[in-house]
Parts: structure tokens; C-alpha cells; sequence
């Protein structure tokens, strides 16, 4: 028994101590693919979860699903057009937690170039790009490579760059390769948010400005990603399994692919599609309606293609603030799943857990 202690003890010392060489290095994922490694190192290998009976249907497909796609066109227009439309959204965030938006008003050559700046922070001189690498997330950029890299069970095949763009921007602190897209992209898809938060108010009976009076778009946090083509796509991941912590989430992939999300127990593609967007359900979101709309776990598979990159723009309000089920979807039959909790408690403890495979919204659930 001793010597098996001793055995885990010398274990765990290594894993830390190779965890804070990698991430002493400041390069990041891209370091390791720019050094040549043809295996996946250590700390970036994923064991099998014994208890994860979700089914993965990559190529053989057990069951053949259509992924919610909305034309966005006429919601402003026609009435008819505006209700089918809430119709579609409210059963696909029901459902699903994921659809995809098409006209939706942002240029094309927004998305390319915001798609392009995080390339071309990524691919920078490294020595440059130290300078921003950090794990203090009050800052206003932080560039890092897996936020929970202490704490998960295993890293994951990609670097990050995050960013509060909203309420109050920091544009000196921005990176210049970055920083002026950021901002332009941040207009757009903040009148995007506004105007998917209105949709899924009026979806659920609810005044039109319900979620913006609650101030669920008041806060924007861009999160990118950048995965570096892996020697070993089967022995780690791109992004474990998990849910978001915030309200609506809207994510802009290039055309790599490897995005799936859990749906009606297996895990089923979201297909990169050309000038469309990724909307899903945040946990808080699930959390204030109760359970109706459904935030759902995806992750990222890794591949030997690439790099793959994807903006996620994260909506939720500062932490101080109060979030309970809305009374105005409970009932008698349908009593308040979820305890009161405040953006900084459920945001704290989200990271304190890390990518684990588990949902934060247990924690909070009564």
C-alpha cells in the first residue's frame, strides 16, 4: 500500500512538473507543432471515460440527423417570417441547444478578416507574443493555452487568446495584429446577440426585451482558438466535453470541421458552413428558464489538419448581479430547479472545475 502511494505521489509530481515546463515555454501548442513533436506528449493524452455512454457517430451513423439550420432573412419585415422564425429557434434551443444562423447581417469580409486576426496573432514571432501569455484572467487580453491546465484531467491540442470587448474595451492593452477587427466584429455581433435575445424571449411568451432587460447581452467576452494540426488526432482532444458558462454563445469556425455536440445521446457533426454562424445555449440561460432552454455539452475534435481556428463570443453582465429561474416561466407543476447565483460564483467555480466532462449546473441545481 505504501508503495502504491508512493507510486501515485511521484506520479502526480511528474505530470506537475511536465504541466509547468509546458506551460513555463510560453509557446504553447503551436511551440510543440513548430518544434516537429511526432507524439502527443503526456499531459495531452486522454484516457477513455468508462462513463461516458454517448455514442460517437462520425462516419457510420447510427441515426441520420439534420442540424437546425435558420435563414434569418425578413425577421424584421414580415410578421409571418418573424414568427416562423421564433418558432424554429425556441424548438432548436429546446432540442438541440445549437443551431446555425444564415443572413445575418454581418459582411462576409468581417468574419474572413476576424478569422485572419487570429491567425495572424497566432503565427507571430513567439518572443512577440510571450509578452501577453498569461493565466490572470482580470486582465483584459490574455493569451494562454488551456485555461484549466492544473486542474483538468488532461490538456487539450490548442492555444487561446481571451478578451473582454464589452462593456469597456481596453484597446490600448489589444493586440495590434488582433485589436481593430475585435472591435469591428464586436458591433456586429452584439446587434446579433440583441437581436437573437429577442427571438428567444418572444419564443418563450415573453416581452421582447425580457433577456435584454435582464441585462443577459450587457457583458462580451471573445474567446479564440487556435489548433495546430496534431501527430496523434486519436490520443488527445481539441476541446474536452463541456457546456458554456454564460447566456447565448455565437461562434464563428472556418471550414475545418470537428466541432460535434451531444444530441439525443450520440455525438453528431456541426458542419462548417460558409458565411453561416454557430448559435448555443449557455448554462445561465438553461438556469433562468428553468430547464426549457437546454445548454448542451460539445466539444472539438483534434485533427492532422489545420490550423483550425474559431471565434466564440461569450454573452453574459458582470458578476455582481443576481440570476434565478424567471417566475414568469414557473408554475405550481413546474417549481424552480435551480438556487439563486451570481455570475462571479457560477463563473468561479466553472473554472475552478475545469474542462472535467461534468456539468457546472449540478452544483447549482436544487
Amino acid at each position: 500500500m505504501v508503495v502504491n502511494e508512493e507510486t501515485q505521489a511521484t506520479t502526480v509530481n511528474d505530470r506537475n512538473t511536465e504541466l509547468k515546463a509546458f506551460d513555463d515555454t510560453k509557446a504553447g501548442v503551436k511551440g510543440l507543432f513548430d518544434s516537429g513533436v511526432t507524439k502527443v506528449p503526456q499531459i495531452f493524452i486522454h484516457t477513455p471515460q468508462i462513463s461516458d455512454n454517448i455514442i460517437t457517430i462520425q462516419n457510420n451513423k447510427l441515426v441520420q440527423f439534420q442540424f437546425p439550420v435558420i435563414d434569418l432573412a425578413g425577421i424584421d419585415e414580415d410578421p409571418l417570417k418573424r414568427k416562423e422564425i421564433v418558432d424554429r429557434i425556441r424548438d432548436a434551443s429546446e432540442s438541440w441547444g445549437f443551431f446555425q444562423v444564415f443572413n445575418h447581417k454581418i459582411p462576409v469580409n468581417i468574419l474572413e478578416e476576424m478569422i485572419d486576426g487570429v491567425r495572424r496573432f497566432n503565427e507571430q514571432d513567439t518572443e512577440i507574443k510571450k509578452q501577453y501569455y498569461t493565466r490572470d484572467f482580470t486582465k483584459s487580453f490574455a493569451y494562454h493555452s488551456n485555461f484549466d491546465l492544473y486542474s483538468s484531467p488532461a490538456a487539450n491540442w490548442r492555444d487561446s487568446f481571451y478578451c473582454t470587448v464589452a462593456p469597456s474595451p481596453h484597446m490600448e492593452e489589444l493586440p495590434i495584429q488582433c485589436g481593430k477587427i475585435m472591435m469591428e466584429y464586436k458591433e456586429h455581433v452584439m446587434q446579433l446577440a440583441i437581436c437573437l435575445l429577442e427571438l428567444l424571449s418572444e419564443g418563450l411568451g415573453l416581452s421582447s426585451n425580457h433577456f435584454i432587460e435582464m441585462e443577459c447581452a450587457e457583458r462580451l467576452a471573445i474567446l479564440c482558438h487556435y489548433y495546430p494540426p496534431c501527430p496523434e488526432p486519436d490520443r488527445t482532444m481539441g476541446t474536452s466535453k463541456h457546456s458554456d458558462n454564460n447566456f447565448i454563445t455565437v461562434l464563428l469556425q472556418d471550414n475545418i470541421g470537428g466541432l460535434q455536440v451531444v444530441h439525443q445521446n450520440q455525438w453528431v457533426d456541426v458542419p462548417p458552413t460558409p458565411g453561416a454562424l454557430v448559435v448555443n445555449i449557455g448554462d445561465l440561460m438553461q438556469l433562468i428558464t428553468n430547464d426549457k432552454l437546454k445548454s448542451v455539452e460539445h466539444r472539438v475534435l483534434a485533427s492532422n489538419v489545420g490550423p483550425r481556428i474559431s471565434v466564440a463570443s461569450f454573452f453574459g453582465r458582470e458578476s455582481s448581479k443576481v440570476y434565478a429561474p424567471i417566475e414568469e416561466l414557473l408554475s405550481k407543476d413546474n417549481p424552480p430547479k435551480y438556487r439563486s447565483t451570481t455570475i462571479k460564483e457560477y463563473t468561479d467555480y466553472f473554472r475552478a472545475k475545469g474542462l472535467d466532462g461534468t456539468s457546472a449546473l449540478l452544483h447549482f441545481r436544487l
